[in-house]
Order: structure tokens, then sequence, then C-alpha cells
């Protein structure tokens, strides 16, 4: 009776939701996506009509898109599978009780817990965004997700020593992790001021309300360890496919800005302290890196880039780059995926032309 009244009240709310996946909303996504492919193309065959270099010149730029495309996508979904296992367990094992027994409630020591609860479950930007959703599903606060969110793609033990093992013990480790957990911190205790429904989609509201009624579901003894850990790994499955396509879309789309930008042009204009922050923030956003091996790509740079530039883009693009804000469509309404990139790009670049001036 409980559960369908819940169901119930979870179709009315979604209804009357605004930012709800209507079919309109659908379509609309698809008409973005299919807008934005055919600009990629036409940039192409422009480059190919401008310099006169024909269906060659097409031709190695298209696999040069197919060849990045590829190599982000294959880097990045190991960790969306990891991520997605630890959400189904998270789906099967974890009820609210023990999100109220053990995490804060006080806003700002909530942040804090957030930013490091990386240490807990190291996952890369792909991978962090189904464990949060499932979170939030379970009754997190909105402060300590946000947090975790951007911290953990930095903050966990895999990345610390890729860091060490990339730049040593020294500034760019500390600093990376100093402004990393300072940002994700602040930007928890901002989101604790906004109420869930106004953040969270419809859809991560209505399992998020039933939260009570999914532990009556799965107390102990109803099922056995083996149904759970099976049903466990078909939530998992489930959250895979369903991240997969804004993993597949973005992959693509940082694909397309890799091939069609100059980056010759962005590294001549980088060697100021702000147009050098600037610069290595965009480079970090267009790449979409693996937090995991990003800091050998950063060690590319040193020389040639400052400190604070290289610490801006070893910070901001773990927190958001082109797949991870899309991913980020799967559980938050658009305006908040606008602040999540907004806000984090603020913060860095402040701190980092900071660590450049002073």
């Amino acid at each position: 009776m409980l559960r369908e009244h819940v169901e119930e009240h979870g179709q009315e709310h979604a209804e009357d939701q605004p930012g709800a996946d209507s079919p309109a909303n659908r379509r609309l996504r698809w008409l973005l996506t299919l807008v934005v492919l055919a600009l990629a193309v036409g940039a192409l065959f422009i480059n190919v009509w401008s310099t006169g270099a024909g269906l060659p010149y097409f031709s190695r730029r298209f696999q040069t898109l197919v060849t990045i495309f590829l190599s982000i996508f294959i880097e990045a979904v190991p960790f969306l599978i990891a991520g997605s296992l630890v959400s189904g367990l998270i789906h099967v094992f974890v009820d609210q009780s023990m999100l109220d027994r053990y995490l804060p409630r006080q806003p700002f020591f909530a942040a804090m817990a957030g930013a490091s609860m990386g240490l807990l479950f190291p996952v890369c930007e792909c991978g962090v965004v189904p464990v949060t959703r499932r979170l939030y599903e379970k009754g997190l606060p909105m402060s300590i997700g946000v947090a975790f969110l951007l911290a953990a793609p930095i903050i966990n033990p895999i990345v610390l020593l890729s860091t060490y093992a990339a730049f040593g013990w020294g500034p760019v480790l500390w600093g990376r992790f100093a402004i990393s957990f300072a940002v994700a911190s602040a930007i928890g205790l901002i989101f604790s001021l906004a109420k869930p429904r106004e953040l969270l989609l419809p859809q991560v509201l209505d399992a998020r309300h039933a939260a009570c009624d999914l532990h009556s579901h799965h107390a102990p003894g109803s099922q056995s360890f083996h149904q759970r850990l099976q049903e466990a790994l078909i939530t998992g499955g489930d959250d895979f496919l369903d991240m997969a396509r804004y993993l597949i879309l973005g992959s693509l789309l940082a694909a397309a800005m890799q091939t069609l930008t100059p980056r010759e042009a962005l590294l001549a204009i980088g060697q100021g302290p702000i147009l050098s922050v600037w610069v290595m923030q965009a480079l970090a956003f267009v790449l979409s890196v693996c937090s995991t091996v990003d800091a050998f790509l950063a060690l590319a740079f040193v020389g040639s880039f400052t400190a604070g530039s290289i610490l801006a883009f070893l910070t901001f693009g773990p927190m958001v780059d082109i797949k991870s804000a899309l991913m980020f469509l799967g559980v938050f309404r658009r305006r908040i995926v606008f602040y999540l990139i907004l806000l984090p790009l603020m913060l860095t670049m402040v701190l980092s032309i900071a660590w450049n001036l002073f």
C-alpha cells in the first residue's frame, strides 16, 4: 500500500515538474546533438574547401576525429563500469539509515566530509556520476553529494599516486589537492542552501522519496546474499547503459573540438599569469583526459606554462570536462549543470591566478 502511494505520488510529481524527461525534451536534445554534429562536419568541409587539399585532407581529419574519440571512450569506459558496479552495490546494500548514522548533517562539516569521500570511493569523473546519483536516491544531503561529485576524481588514492609519480612530493602535488578540496567544499556549502527538488531530476527525486520503502523491501532476511548481489549487478548494468549515452556524446564532442581547435594558437597565447590559466582550463575541458593519467599529460606543459596554469589544468579538468558535464544531465536539472560548470571554473581560475601572482 505504501509503495503504491509513493509511486503514485512520484508519477504526479514528475508530471508537474517542468524539467521532466518529456518527449519534447528528448526531441530537443536529439535536435541539438544533430546540430552540433552538423556544425562539426561542416567545419571539416570548410577546411577542405578553403585549403584546396581535397578529399585526402578530409579523410585525415576524419581519421583523427575517430582516433581521438576512441581513445577518450576506451579510456573512460572501465571507470564508468567500476562506478556503475559501485552504484549497484549501494542500491542494494546501503539504506538511508546508514547515511544518517555515519554522515554529518551540519552543512560546513557535511561539505568537508563529501570532499573527503573520494578516499573511500576511488572513482574518476566518469564513475563518480552514477555513484552520486545512487547516493542521492538513498537520501544523501545535497552538500555532501556535490562536494563528492567534484572532489572524488582528484582526492582519491589512485590520483594521489599518479600525481606523485609525475611531479614528486612538491607544490604541484599538495597544491592540486588543497585547491580541489577547497573548491569542492565551498561549492558543496553553497548547494546546501538549495532544496533537492530545485537540483535533482524528477526520476531521481522519485527514488529519493521512496528510499524508506526500498529499505523495507530490502530488509535483512528478505533475500539471500546471492540474490541481492545479482540484483546489484543488474542495477549496475542498467546504470551503465543509462550513463553510457552521455559518455558517447561527450567523447564525440571532445574529439570534435580537439580536431577543429588549433592547439598551436592556444599554446601561443598561454604565457601570461592570467591568459595561461584561461588557456589551460579550456584545454582541460576540451581534452577530457581521465584524472588518473592527466598528471603525465600536464607534465609535458611544465616549463612552457606557469605553475598556476598547470594547477588549473589538474583541478578544473577532473571536476568538469565535456563528457562529465553531459553526464551531469543524468542527475541534475539543466540550469544546475550550468552552475556546476561555472562555479568550479571561476573558483579554480581565481585560486590559480592568485598562485601565479603571489
